[in-house]
């Protein structure tokens, strides 16, 4: 297996000044900014509640009610260990995920998962566009199969368009998640049983909770996230001028101090809408007994306390903005997998007749992803099977990225702190453990 010489890890690559970059007509990079955190790790938090999470976490808050709460604070110290880590391999490489198994790991091995990484992308990527047909027909009467078509055309052309446009659009299309906040505050939910439930876990060992457990988590930790932030730091020093590997490779401590924000930032964000989506379904559905969302009217009823009746469009706003940001990154991040295992060219930078492998992927992948919706499957359950889906697949792509942010042949003098090795060994850990408790409870 090639390896990056250590001497060329351990340099940091020359960087013109800010002034300079701003004479040749090169972009302001982000992350000497002080707004970097509202950038990178905002679009991969909010990415992170996609319809397929969005649909997961209120389905668990209406079966289980506040009770489950303390999973989101239990999600948010794993979110930022997976991002972070996958953020940091891209910084120091300077390639994507799946370029780098491909160089330092065994082929059965990266091609594995490959193939658990792309499948559970278009799943997601398909179950989202379901999601999102699904809760635009709540207030546009027109069959989901021809909005699903109409929406994956739509989606595909906004990822031709390139990495500028969606680096740009997804910043505010995360702004549509804030309904959800709203929603269960104006919901008045019991502050007694917010409280309990948030701070005191509760475990049912039966299988519905299981279930519930291990679709939050592989939703919320799922595997596009992997490579998305390790191939959007690839594309924000490509956009920064750094086209050659060799430029690319190498870190600063202040820049991973400004990933370490930035990445923090996000997962915050995206913590903080899973709970008020878990409380907002709790604090309706749940508490008239209605514990199983079927449809995408009823997930709506949980932004009634908002809206009245207007819930059906708030809630086709958040299910539909959202939707437009995750697809994008799902079939993409699968395009970029299976582009870097092969050794293929690739990138949202590149123009199509330079890339052709890469985009005849994302053609192919949303194709995949809008064919998945005409199987006859509720959109709803589909969106909570994906997230048990990505639940049983990321542990091994968790281990992966902990092994090789510990090669010193990969990351030179950069490899994990004690901390952030503890952080990122627990999070594995607690993903296997709620895997093994759904198998468990499968077989009894």
């Amino acid at each position: 297996m090639s390896t990056q010489p250590k001497a060329t890890i351990e340099r940091r690559r020359h960087d013109p000044t800010l002034a300079e970059r701003f004479k040749a007509g090169h972009p302001i990079p982000l992350h000497q900014g002080t707004f970097r955190s509202l950038g990178l790790g905002l679009i991969t938090g909010a990415s992170d509640d996609d319809p397929a999470a969005i649909g997961t976490y209120a389905a668990a808050g209406a079966s289980l009610g506040p009770s489950f709460l303390w999973v989101a604070l239990l999600a948010l110290p794993m979110m930022f260990a997976v991002v972070y880590l996958s953020s940091k391999l891209g910084q120091v490489s300077g390639q994507g995920l799946f370029a780098v198994l491909r160089q330092h790991y065994s082929r059965w091995l990266l091609y594995f998962l490959l193939v658990t990484a792309v499948v559970g992308n278009i799943v997601e990527a398909g179950a989202d566009l379901g999601g999102m047909a699904a809760a635009l027909n709540v207030v546009v009467r027109v069959p989901i199969s021809h909005m699903v078509v109409v929406l994956g055309i739509f989606v595909l052309s906004l990822q031709i368009r390139g990495y500028k446009l969606i680096r740009s659009l997804f910043r505010w299309l995360a702004l549509a998640l804030l309904a959800y906040i709203g929603s269960a505050v104006l919901a008045k939910p019991e502050l007694l049983s917010v409280v309990k439930g948030t701070l005191i876990p509760t475990f049912h060992f039966n299988r519905n909770f299981f279930a519930m457990l291990v679709a939050v988590i592989g939703t919320s930790l799922s595997a596009y996230l992997y490579s998305w932030q390790s191939n959007q730091e690839v594309e924000e020093d490509i956009s920064m001028g750094r086209r050659r590997l060799t430029d690319r490779i190498g870190t600063t401590s202040d820049e991973l101090g400004h990933s370490r924000r930035d990445v923090a930032f996000g997962m915050f964000f995206a913590s903080l809408v899973m709970y008020f989506i878990i409380l907002s379904t709790a604090a309706t559905l749940f508490r008239v007994g209605n514990t199983e969302i079927n449809t995408a009217a009823e997930a709506a009823q949980a932004l009634r306390p908002l809206a009245g009746k207007a819930a059906g469009l708030l809630f086709a706003l958040g299910v539909f903005a959202v939707g437009f940001l995750a697809v994008p990154v799902m079939t993409i991040g699968a395009a970029f997998d299976v582009c870097q295992s092969f050794g293929w060219r690739h990138g949202l930078h590149a123009e199509p007749r330079d890339a052709k492998a890469f985009y005849a992927m994302l053609i192919i992948f949303t194709a995949a992803a809008v064919c998945l919706n005409f199987f006859g499957i509720n959109p709803m359950k589909a969106l909570v099977y994906a997230g048990i889906v990505q639940g049983v697949s990321t542990p091994f792509l968790m281990l992966l990225i902990l092994l090789a942010t510990n090669n010193r042949k990969i990351m030179g003098r950069w490899v994990n702190a004690r901390a952030m090795n503890i952080l990122g060994w627990l999070t594995l850990i607690a993903m296997s453990g709620a895997t093994i408790g759904l198998l468990i409870t499968l077989v009894m």
